[in-house]
């Protein structure tokens, strides 16, 4: 290497370069409630920020923009699974290591800034301390509860959401309250991780942690300068006073470093001086992980259309009946010269025979009720908890009236998915699902399916969610033979719903004869040449 390690500050415990470290075979954010930030590409500068925080801190950094009037999301999260529907890219674990108040944070966020990677998670330790019992809470409010011991931590609970996380998996993550001692009541939704930095003081000391973890940085940083830090940081933001830091620090903190703490320097790849400051061993850093994330690289979209020809089309899929009335729909909306008006009224009205047909699928159970009459009349009723509306954005989202319109006070969810221009691929760009979907029957709706690139993305969502594969129902109103049969191979117990089957798909992977873009045609917009603006087309 290049670099002087001396002159860089840099420590490296393990060769780093050209190594293909093994990955452990082991849940936004999802970024479904926490799509506040943007991190831009940008130098890594010698400023330092302030740490104000009485919460733990753990988050998802998907990458957009805020602005007065909209929300544009600047990059998308490419496949993380392989045709099959298996999560194949697992996603790339930084451990962060080192004593309190040593800059971990710092060095996390100055590594998120550089990497410019979409979909990033921030795991942190501190929100994995054990609820403290009324007697251990006593004890911490007058210093004498030991926080830097391993037994402080819930090391079970950490270990299960680290290794969902790592498998693409959505996950729940508790918020610690440093003033109160305490769990806070909402925990932290988190999803969508390429990359997961998890840092605490004591992130090399499990066994178990640290089979999770593709790279593991130790930030080695003066004592003096973490008394200092940690007393600001107890004085101003937890509103503790002096002497009470002192004898914490003295007491706990201190021995916990030189016993726990600093033996597991070790065990790191890299060991950072200087914390944030530290700008050649950041360099390096992030330098790795992008040479990881680049073997890690994989295609979907142009397997999908090579595979499965020839194939007799699966049992799951359910074409509705083509009667004279949906042959005559379709012709209409088929057609390119009809205007706009009357797309959207016949599109309404095939969305509409759609859902009831769908419906149909649901599992029924027996009830018996009474008339007005006061006679018993042997009826059915849903037999699961409740149905969940999910539209691929944008030209799914005009079948949610329809079912909104059979299916009183149901809950929606949303899935923005669109291609990557560069590589052809579907990124994952935002989703917002409701809470507790793992327990519902889940109507996935998008206008057209062609290869079923953009569907598979959206039912390995639905999964990584827990919601149950024979639960998700996919509606379409015309798919391609191509996208029937790429869906039914990955996720086999997927119900297919449509109004009609096309052969064929061309080379731009448009349905023949298809439908035109169906989005542009509803919303009464007009592509650029060559430019599918929503995925209307599918992919």
């Amino acid at each position: 290497m290049a670099v002087n390690m001396e002159q860089a500050g840099l420590q490296t415990q393990h060769a780093m370069e050209g190594e293909d470290r093994p990955i452990s075979t082991s849940d936004s954010g999802s970024g479904e409630d926490s799509l506040d930030s943007l991190f831009p590409r940008c130098p890594l500068t010698p400023s330092l920020s302030p740490r104000k925080r009485t919460t733990s801190q753990s988050k998802t950094e998907p990458p957009l923009l805020r602005t007065n009037k909209r929300t544009i999301y600047t990059a998308g999260r490419p496949p993380w699974y392989n045709v099959t529907g298996t999560t194949f890219k697992e996603a790339f674990v930084i451990g962060l290591c080192g004593g309190s108040a040593s800059g971990k944070t710092t060095v996390a966020n100055k590594i998120i800034e550089a990497l410019d990677v979409p979909w990033v998670v921030l795991l942190s330790m501190d929100s994995f301390y054990k609820v403290l019992s009324k007697e251990e809470q006593e004890l911490a409010a007058k210093n004498e509860y030991n926080f830097d011991h391993p037994d402080a931590f819930d090391f079970e609970l950490l270990v299960t959401v680290l290794r969902k996380l790592k498998k693409g998996k959505s996950i729940k993550v508790p918020v610690y309250d440093f003033t109160t001692h305490s769990r806070r009541k909402e925990w932290k939704t988190i999803y969508g991780a390429n990359v997961v930095i998890f840092e605490g003081i004591l992130a090399f000391a499990n066994k178990e942690l640290l089979k999770l973890l593709d790279m593991k940085v130790f930030v080695d940083t003066d004592s003096d300068i973490r008394l200092v830090r940690r007393l600001k940081r107890d004085i101003t933001n937890r509103g503790r006073d002096i002497t009470g830091v002192i004898k914490q620090y003295n007491k706990f903190v201190k021995p916990a470093f030189e016993q726990y703490i600093e033996p597991t320097m070790q065990v790191a790849d890299i060991v950072v001086p200087r914390g944030g400051e530290n700008f050649v061993a950041l360099d390096l850093i992030v330098q790795h992980v992008h040479s990881q994330l680049e073997k890690r690289e994989i295609t979907v979209r142009a397997a999908l259309a090579t595979a499965h020809q020839g194939q007799p089309l699966p049992k799951t899929l359910s074409v509705m009946e083509s009667t004279p009335q949906v042959r005559g729909l379709h012709t209409i909306i088929r057609n390119k010269e009809t205007n706009r008006d009357e797309f959207i009224f016949y599109s309404k009205r095939l969305m509409r025979l759609l859902i009831e047909h769908a419906l149909s699928f649901l599992p029924l159970k027996p009830v018996t009720v009474e008339t007005p009459q006061g006679a018993i009349y042997e009826g059915k009723r849903l037999g699961g908890k409740r149905i969940t509306g999910v539209s691929i954005l944008r030209a799914g989202e005009t079948m949610e009236q329809a079912l909104m319109a059979v299916c009183k006070d149901i809950r929606l969810g949303k899935i923005l998915i669109q291609t990557n221009h560069d590589t052809g691929e579907p990124e994952l760009h935002y989703l917002r699902l409701p809470k507790d979907i793992s327990e519902d029957y889940v109507i996935l709706m998008d206008s057209t399916v062609s290869t079923g690139a953009a569907a598979l993305m959206a039912v390995r969502v639905l999964l990584d969610h827990d919601v149950q594969e024979d639960k998700i129902f996919l509606l379409s109103l015309l798919m391609a033979e191509m996208g029937v049969h790429s869906v039914a191979y990955a996720f086999p117990k997927v119900r297919i719903i449509t109004t009609a089957v096309d052969k064929n798909v061309n080379n731009e992977f448009h349905i023949i004869p298809g439908i035109g873009n169906f989005g542009d045609r509803y919303f009464g917009t007009d592509a650029p040449s060559g430019y599918e603006s929503d995925g209307s087309m599918d992919y």
